[in-house]
């Protein structure tokens, strides 16, 4: 069964889950060197030559039904700069065998973004199948876990053993939406203190080795045991974090790679959440004006100034008290609501009407249809999950224990370490997104470790984006720490082939203007933009799809300019 997330960890985890916010760092520290940009331990040599690697990059990867699919594992090294130390990742694969004979030209690598998101899960809901013929045809459809995340062995948890779903310090209280006393801000810091206290102690060994850096030689392994020299790749929002760092490590390897969302590496912790705090508040602004476009008469007022006066309503009235949530032993309070809002901001077509109907509902008393909204649910908190859903693994294959490169399923080849890999201490969730997320970006972006730097940031938020600025400064919390090896920085790839970036402008969790920036920087890089609200393009409007493909398939470039219309 699904359990609701209590009020104080429902506020703060949200807020990290909409805004994709950054590092956990008190948990990295010794994680890797300081620098200007991501540094790759192989240095200029190619790696598949070093002898410690190669065992790795020689995998044969042992492809088996699984539904309709085909699934894998591919097995990689813990720590890059000690490959040989015995501790590995299994990582579980997916793909879609859609390739002609005599029309193949390879692979193409998906990744759904996150951090967290499962690419497993992405084959096995259809993603091969959202992709036009001419590329289906020409490439086998890939995707993959990342490690820590999902079915990948071992994998990410922030609830050690033996403890409940529960923050200390939780009670029937709701959390402000902008901590203003010394009380108020001492709990959010025993809040976030408290979360990622579950993190070190539930995945402490395994969380200097999730950043994107790391997961971007996994992607390079996978390559070569998918027998391509080059990579052709699609990313969506962290996806594009993902295929930045690969380009910038191995430029040369880059057949093409398209970034949609894109996240631009040269900002830092309070640019990025004030620029996807405006995002935000611009998106719900956006849906006062045009749900009747969108949703006819099913909106909750009859003019844009009836559903702005609604929310505002809405979020006083949450801020004195809860609203009633069915089948739920708390209440949906005003850093939920603010999470239902932001939530519902990502894909207008297929998620306004359901917006609608829940603020309808709220504005008569009943916060369970926005409670479920917030909690990223289906169905509203207390629901069981259909049989043989959530409830089985989705790898198609056992588990597996991630006892190193001898795995069976793996890649046939021997372990030359000997030493099973670290496990987590603690219950690994079956959906472990939220663990994946925090530790990622945590460990990717720094943070300051002075509380009072989050304290001066509350009041520009708060200027520049309301209740949606508070509530991601506060959500930031939880990084505040010693961080990894990454810092702000500008992309360095020479060499690289040109990389198609796609740009929603009114994308609010990847703001438009971060994908001109990551544009700029790749040398030759193109944009390509949606003029559209919603988060990500590709996969949501016909001439966005079409350039996208007419780039895979035959690496047709996109003119300065181009831009596609609903």
């Amino acid at each position: 069964m699904t359990t609701a997330p209590t009020r104080r960890r429902q506020a703060l985890v949200l807020a990290l889950a909409v805004l994709g916010v950054a590092s956990l760092g008190a948990c990295t520290a010794g994680s890797g060197p300081d620098g200007s940009r991501p540094v790759s331990s192989a240095g200029p040599a190619d790696p598949a030559d070093r002898a410690d690697l190669r065992r790795f990059y020689g995998q044969k990867l042992a492809w088996k039904p699984c539904g309709d699919h085909l699934c894998a594992s591919l097995t990689v090294p813990m720590d890059y700069t000690r490959p040989g130390d015995g501790r590995t990742f299994v990582l579980p694969l997916a793909k879609a065998a859609t390739a002609v004979p005599g029309k193949r030209v390879g692979s193409v690598v998906l990744n759904p973004g996150g951090p967290g998101e499962r690419g497993v899960r992405l084959i096995k809901d259809g993603g091969a199948d959202a992709m036009g013929p001419g590329v289906r045809e020409r490439f086998d459809v890939v995707s993959f876990d990342p490690r820590g995340v999902g079915e990948s062995r071992p994998a990410l948890t922030c609830t050690p053993a033996g403890s409940a779903d529960t923050a200390p310090g939780d009670d029937a209280s709701s959390p402000p939406l902008v901590p203003r006393t010394d009380a108020e801000r001492a709990d959010a810091l025993a809040d976030a203190r408290a979360t990622a206290d579950g993190c070190r102690k539930a995945s402490g060994p395994l969380l200097a080795h999730v950043g994107t850096v790391d997961a971007a030689r996994d992607l390079d392994v996978l390559r070569a045991a998918l027998g391509d020299r080059r990579l052709t790749y699609v990313g969506w929002s962290y996806g594009t974090s993902l295929g930045t760092s690969y380009a910038e490590q191995f430029p040369r390897r880059v057949r093409a790679m398209v970034l949609d969302g894109a996240v631009d590496p040269s900002l830092d912790w309070r640019q990025r959440t004030l620029g996807q705090a405006a995002g935000f508040r611009d998106a719900v602004e956006e849906y006062a004006a045009s749900c009747a476009d969108v949703v006819g008469d099913g909106c909750p007022g009859a003019t844009p100034e009836e559903i702005r006066g609604l929310i505002d309503r809405l979020v006083e009235r949450t801020r004195r008290e809860p609203l009633p949530v069915d089948d739920a032993a708390y209440g949906l309070d005003a850093a939920a609501l603010v999470s239902a809002l932001s939530l519902s901001m990502y894909t207008p077509e297929d998620q306004w009407a359901a917006l609608s109907e829940a603020l309808g509902e709220a504005d008569g008393g009943d916060g369970t249809k926005l409670a479920a909204l917030a909690s990223g649910e289906e169905e509203p908190p207390g629901t069981e999950p259909e049989p043989g859903t959530d409830a089985e693994s989705e790898s198609g294959t056992e588990p597996d224990t991630g006892t190193g490169a001898g795995s069976d399923d793996a890649s046939g080849t021997e372990s030359d370490g000997g030493t099973e890999p670290s496990e987590p201490a603690g219950t690994v969730p079956e959906d472990n997104s939220e663990a994946a997320l925090i530790a990622v970006n945590c460990l990717d972006v720094p943070h300051p470790r002075d509380p009072q730097a989050y304290w001066d940031a509350l009041a520009p938020a708060e200027e520049a984006a309301g209740v949606y600025g508070t509530t991601g400064v506060t959500g930031e919390l939880v990084c505040k720490g010693p961080a990894g090896p990454q810092r702000p920085h500008r992309v360095s790839a020479a060499g690289v082939p040109p990389v198609l970036v796609v740009g929603t402008a009114g994308d609010p969790a990847t703001p438009y203007a971060e994908a001109v920036s990551l544009a700029r920087q790749f040398p030759g890089g193109m944009l390509l933009s949606f003029e559209a609200p919603g988060h990500t393009g590709y996969g949501r409007n016909p001439c966005v799809d079409r350039k996208v493909e007419e780039y895979l398939i035959r690496l047709a470039k996109v003119r300065p300019g181009t831009a596609c219309t609903p």
